[in-house]
């Protein structure tokens, strides 16, 4: 089990991606757009780094729904190797069975 501090940080990094998600995307169209002057692109670049950093999306960690696990974790299932491999072994998870041959 992942500590609890770790999850809750990066349930906040989610919130605050969310948040500044439209004023991100308006930022990088201005960078983006050739016909925007050298003026503005500036202007658009010191803004989007004086957001918060947690603000970006990419800062986020993709961990197991269950136990909290940032590392291998199939985005399939939203599961660690672990987990998935309890679930399957169960039987929770349709169509996938253990390997044989």
């Amino acid at each position: 089990m992942a500590k609890k501090s770790m999850i809750a940080r990066d349930r906040k990094r989610a919130r605050m991606a969310a948040r500044f998600s439209a004023k991100r995307a308006a930022l990088k169209a201005v960078i983006k757009d050739r016909s925007a002057g050298a003026d503005q692109i500036d202007e658009a670049l010191r803004k989007l780094h004086q957001l918060p950093r947690d603000a970006s999306p990419c800062r986020q960690q993709r961990r197991c729904r269950i136990s909290g696990r940032p590392h291998s974790v199939y985005r399939k299932f939203g599961l660690s190797r672990n987990k998935l491999r309890e679930a399957v072994m169960r039987g929770d998870v349709p169509g996938v069975v253990k390997a044989s041959w």
